[in-house]
């Protein structure tokens, strides 16, 4: 079974955060103290004591706390394991009767100094979960009075109130688990937020796509230099970002250099800066960026075309942590993450004398491959989704979604510009679909109709030989259904109108082909 990826672990920790939240507003916790309160007001009348008290056990660190009692607050009293008559108690699973403590050694002694209270007899007996049977906890009346002593009938009333009180303080501990769980989920979905924040729109729904962001959570908490290799229009630079979110020098610039941008000329005052003077048209200093970069990341994009005559300079500035100005000889020091990305073989540019094998060596210990999105065809469809969304915000429309037809053409596409290319397709066709209306297979651009789609001879698709006329049309909208599932994250409303059906012709269509939601 595949480990869960950030993506995986950051929905489940949306999720989780708020079913805990509700159930957490829903229990009325006060409620139940007040009932354990009420017990330990009510049991001395009823057995004649004089005082009583309620514990719970943690058993890891091997201590039992009073959660309520007479003359005592919440965990102000903490008794051991062993050596008290909770503590045996719970231990042994029964009723513990003592009717002679005053001349006789053990804890009681340490909480009646305490308590300034004088412990003569007691009874005790452990309260089981309600939920697995182990002890949690124990209820105990002490000093019986008018110098009377515990018979085994007051343990067997003790008994009866303690598998009562066994839904209220588990009831009580629950609520103390789910404060912490929700205290921690808050702390891992801040961290996840920080791999992946909301400026930065990343969809997973492929395999492959699923494992580069395994890839990214793990080296993001690491120090070491990345090296992300993958056609243009990928995705670099977005998992570049998020790999410098991820570290421990977030708060710090990420600097981007496009080293196929710069020319030839001025790629050494690009780097590393110049003085005033420094050469024609140098009329103010300037910073480098690996200056710029200090505390932070260095983004070298297009890598493989950085220039051979620059490599060796960019080499030593590298493996010195330093570097001056052109135009001077301070010597200014430097330390950031490097993170490169390219879309050639470096490999290959090595064996043809077109990049250095030591510069290769020294920019990056660890490579992730970013597939195309041919590649990763599950994507195709959440990212349409994201990028309509997003187009619609900025252009100030709102098409309803895209006709099955159009997922169907979008999801065929083998997206030579990958990603960059999809996004610029979706923005058209919400240029171009009237408001209120779904985006159709007619808007899009010439070069997607045009594209020769995989059929056999009739003309029909590949997957679809042999099948009948109303196989495939059985076999369409199970895929369909499928696909805009995943889209609208198992939304079957969205999937609905997404769809252009209604909510209950959904249902029914699921039912009939037994497709269930996938959380």
């Amino acid at each position: 079974m595949p480990s869960p990826t950030p993506n995986d672990i950051s929905e489940t920790l949306h999720a989780l955060r708020s079913r805990l939240h509700y159930v957490n507003q829903a229990w009325t916790v006060d409620d139940y103290r007040k009932l354990l309160r009420f017990y330990v007001e009510i049991l001395p009348r009823l057995l004649d004591a004089e005082r009583c008290g309620v514990f719970v056990a943690n058993l890891s660190t091997r201590e039992i706390l009073s959660k309520a009692g007479t003359g005592i607050s919440d965990g102000e009293i903490t008794a051991p394991l062993e050596g008290s008559a909770v503590g045996r108690a719970i231990s042994l699973g029964r009723c513990i009767i003592e009717n002679d403590l005053a001349d006789h050694p053990g804890f009681h002694h340490a909480a009646d100094a305490r308590t300034g209270f004088v412990t003569r007899t007691l009874a005790c007996v452990p309260i089981r979960s309600a939920v697995d049977e182990r002890m949690i906890g124990a209820i105990q009346v002490l000093n019986k009075r008018n110098n009377g002593k515990f018979t085994e009938e007051d343990g067997k009333i003790l008994g009866h109130c303690a598998s009562h009180l066994s839904i209220a303080l588990n009831s009580i501990l629950l609520n103390d688990e789910i404060r912490g769980l929700m205290g921690r989920l808050d702390r891992e979905f801040a961290q996840f937020r920080a791999i992946m924040p909301d400026d930065i729109p990343y969809v997973a729904k492929s395999a492959p796509m699923r494992k580069i962001l395994g890839q990214v959570a793990m080296v993001g908490a690491t120090s070491a230099n990345v090296l992300i290799r993958g056609e243009n229009g990928t995705g670099k630079e977005a998992i570049a970002r998020m790999i410098h979110r991820g570290g421990d020098r977030r708060d710090g610039p990420f600097v981007a250099v496009n080293c196929a941008a710069i020319p030839e000329t001025l790629l050494e005052s690009e780097f590393f800066g110049h003085e005033k003077g420094a050469f024609t048209g140098a009329l103010r200093e300037r910073k480098g960026r690996l200056e710029e970069a200090d505390g932070g990341a260095l983004f070298l994009d297009e890598l493989g075309d950085m220039p051979i005559t620059m490599q060796p300079k960019l080499l030593r500035a590298i493996q010195e942590g330093e570097c001056a100005r052109l135009g001077s000889n301070r010597v200014r020091k430097f330390d950031f993450r490097i993170i490169s990305a390219t879309n050639h073989d470096l490999r290959r540019d090595i064996a043809n004398g077109s990049f250095r094998e030591d510069l290769y060596y020294r920019l990056f210990a660890v490579e992730i491959v970013v597939p195309a999105l041919r590649e990763r065809r599950e994507d195709i469809a959440p990212l349409a989704l994201v990028f309509l969304e997003e187009a619609s915000r900025r252009f100030g429309r709102h098409p309803v979604g895209f006709s099955n037809e159009l997922l169907t053409l979008l999801e065929s596409y083998d997206w030579p510009g990958n990603v960059r290319q999809l996004r610029h397709e979706i923005e058209r066709l919400v240029a171009l679909t009237p408001e209120g209306e779904r985006a159709a297979r007619d808007s899009c651009s010439d070069e997607i109709l045009n594209f020769p789609r995989r059929t056999n001879a009739d003309g029909a698709p590949a997957s679809a030989q042999g099948q009948t006329l109303p196989e495939q049309v059985t076999a369409l909208e199970i895929r369909l259904i499928q696909k805009a599932l995943v889209a609208m994250g198992g939304n079957k409303l969205r999937t609905a109108k997404i769809l252009g059906i209604t909510r209950q012709g959904l249902d029914k269509k699921m039912r009939r082909y037994g497709i269930s939601v996938r959380r």
